[in-house]
């Protein structure tokens, strides 16, 4: 029987209903569409949330100042290391998780979490102090002039210092997600979201007896978002009646499941710590050319953000698939399900694609009222999204890779692509041959579809199927 006869069975709405709810499902067998579906709904609503509150945050920031919104842009610059821990973290959770839930080893799984939740709070620890004792410094080193630091450091403090809800969000919701309970990602990440939502503009403008705190205002309301997620997180792992289900004897520390960690998430924080200290130096580079035009820049990539979080939960149902079909000893299955998972990602952003090319101007208009801004940022959002198909397969196919426990291939992508070829291909353009803007957006473009074109080389080779976590 067909995967599409399968799915024919059930109607659109019913199988939507079945994704969001969570129901337990068997992703190792049965048809592949309708795994990928009840997997990327959720995790696609989960992006889309995110998505949706870095556009309101970002609309209540433009309103206080061009500096405040040069500062989320250059802060978020830095956090984006701290992402990178946590993104390389979180990879190796959903990687190891997914491979024990395929292997029916719930007990490993748990294991897994906790080491995984220890290492999080361990690694915040040391990113909080240095966060809340250099705020200015920080900013400083990446380009702020002294007036927009007067302005935005307590921004950079606040959620610096409160970076442990950052990372513990990232990390729980990884385990969800390798377990197969997208759902569960998807409902913390609302409850957090939308208290941001709601925060934002009491702690940024005031209200009652809350001061009007401008653009730290938009951290505090960041950090209370997150913090309360992160405890219903907890609640739901040691409560709840997900695949992963902890209790008070599993919070020790154990050296070899620790260790097995550590090694798989190596090669996730290296990847994610060379594109993302890529994406610093680009932003060290825009920051040459003043706040406008840097404001213009955080703009266009909080809209491109909105329909990029999708793409990214497409490619996490893929990794999940691959972790699971992999445990199973399914590999064959495994990849199918990330060629099938890449055709739909691909339609998806060919479509948003063209309409972000057409209608980049207007969208940037809804933020700004500074012509500079709009037209910088216009700019920036249409060179990137001519590259949005090659991005849809280049992301799918890299997280399939982390996916299998496979972190180094990845990495050595970033490598080449980012440090040798997009940051050298920037600055000539850029700064030595005095294109200005356009020659970082031009580099961002080309060194994301570079990525994808090897990224599928390489994975067609098949050596991801022989990894053993």
């Amino acid at each position: 029987m067909t995967d599409n006869n399968q799915i024919s069975k059930q109607t659109i709405f019913s199988l939507f209903k079945d994704a969001v709810l969570g129901r337990q499902q068997d992703f190792t067998t049965g048809s592949i569409r309708k795994a990928i579906f009840l997997l990327a709904i959720p995790m696609i609503l989960e992006m889309l949330m995110e998505s949706i509150f870095a556009l309101v945050d970002i609309i209540y920031v433009s309103r206080v100042s061009v500096n405040a919104v040069a500062t989320v842009g250059l802060t978020e610059s830095v956090l984006t290391l701290v992402y990178a821990v946590a993104i390389g973290l979180s990879m190796a959770a959903t990687a190891l998780v997914a491979r024990r839930t395929g292997e029916k080893d719930s007990e490993g799984a748990n294991q897994t979490a906790v080491q995984v939740i220890f290492l999080g709070v361990f690694i915040s620890i040391l990113i909080s102090v240095v966060g809340i004792l250099y705020p200015k410094e920080i900013l400083a080193l990446m380009g702020g002039e002294p007036d927009l630091i007067a302005e935005g450091f307590g921004y950079t403090q606040v959620l610096l210092g409160g970076n442990i809800t950052v990372m513990l969000l990232f990390l729980i919701n990884a385990i969800f997600r390798g377990a197969g309970n997208a759902s569960i990602a998807m409902w913390t990440l609302i409850l957090s979201n939308g208290l941001n939502i709601i925060l934002d503009p009491i702690f940024i403008f005031g209200l009652g007896p809350v001061p009007a705190y401008g653009v730290e205002g938009a951290a505090i309301a960041t950090t209370i978002g997150r913090g309360t997620a992160v405890v219903a997180q907890l609640a739901v792992l040691f409560f709840g009646a997900g695949k992963v289900k902890l209790a008070i004897k599993d919070l020790l520390v154990r050296v070899s499941v620790m260790i097995n960690l550590i090694k798989v998430s190596l090669g996730g924080i290296g990847q994610f710590i060379i594109g993302t200290s890529s994406w610093v130096f680009l932003m060290r580079i825009m920051s040459e050319f003043g706040s406008e035009v840097l404001a213009g820049y955080t703009i266009a990539i909080r809209i491109m953000m909105f329909t990029l979080m999708p793409a990214w939960g497409m490619s996490n149902a893929a990794a999940t698939l691959v972790g699971q079909n992999l445990g199973a000893q399914q590999p064959e299955r495994a990849e199918k399900s990330v060629w099938i998972t890449s055709k739909y990602c691909a339609i998806f952003m060919g479509v948003v694609s063209l309409i972000y090319i057409v209608f980049a101007p207007t969208f940037l208009g809804w933020f700004s009222e500074n012509i500079e801004v709009v037209e910088n940022g216009a700019l920036c959002l249409q060179i990137m999204a001519a590259g949005y198909i090659a991005y849809a397969y280049g992301m799918v196919v890299i997280q399939s890779f982390n996916g299998s426990g496979d972190t180094k291939t990845p990495t050595y992508i970033n490598f080449v692509c980012f440090w040798l070829f997009q940051l050298p291909f920037a600055y000539v353009m850029a700064i030595t041959l005095d294109f200005g803007p356009i020659g970082v957006f031009l580099a961002i473009t080309l060194a994301e579809i570079l990525i994808a074109v090897v990224g599928i080389w390489l994975f067609k080779k098949g050596k991801w199927k022989t990894v053993q976590v």
